[in-house]
């Protein structure tokens, strides 16, 4: 994160904090959960975080936003909005009609799938990934997968949360922007 982006966030942060529980050992033991349903919840908050989230994908020059099901869809459609590009949703096995693109990946407490309908994006455009929380970075990185498997091009990814010990922003071949590193 930039120092100007530091700066800006500082007075918000403690605030948007506390709208994030931890709720230990779930969904197995051993994670710490970070549940971004009550910031979602909460319309100032959601606001906040569209319009800041927003600010960088205009930044990238993005045309389009694609969300991870499931809080990527909700934060990422807001963005989507108020940054003035289309929406892409990379969607849980099964849910996508016709051949869609799939790649599987490794969760810190399992494994998991992600799809994507690779008529939705042009060779030209220019993809923003938006997810709730980036930890180990797997998730992200299989979208980047799939939107560059489709032919286009990702340009950032953009988190409301970044769990910083676990270095998965680190792990991304695209710029990362985050609101909150816990």
């Amino acid at each position: 994160m930039r120092d100007e982006e530091r700066a800006c966030l500082s007075d918000d942060a403690d605030r948007l904090l506390a709208l994030i529980p931890v709720v230990p050992d779930f969904p197995r033991p051993g994670i710490a959960f970070r549940d971004l349903g009550p910031l979602l919840a909460n319309a100032d908050a959601l606001r906040w975080c569209s319009t800041i989230l927003a600010g960088r994908v205009r930044e990238s020059g993005a045309t389009h936003v694609a969300g991870i099901e499931a809080r990527g869809f909700i934060i990422g459609a807001a963005v989507a909005r108020d940054a003035g590009c289309g929406f892409v949703a990379l969607r849980k096995p099964g849910k996508l009609p016709g051949r869609p693109l799939s790649r599987a990946y490794a969760l810190e407490y399992g494994a998991d799938r992600l799809e994507l309908d690779p008529g939705l994006l042009p060779p030209s455009a220019r993809v923003a990934v938006i997810d709730d929380v980036l930890a180990t970075g797997g998730t992200a990185r299989v979208a980047v997968g799939l939107i560059e498997e489709a032919g286009a091009h990702a340009v950032m990814a953009g988190f409301v949360v970044a769990i910083a010990a676990l270095g998965g922003a680190d792990t991304l071949r695209v710029p990362v922007r985050r609101l909150l590193d816990v």
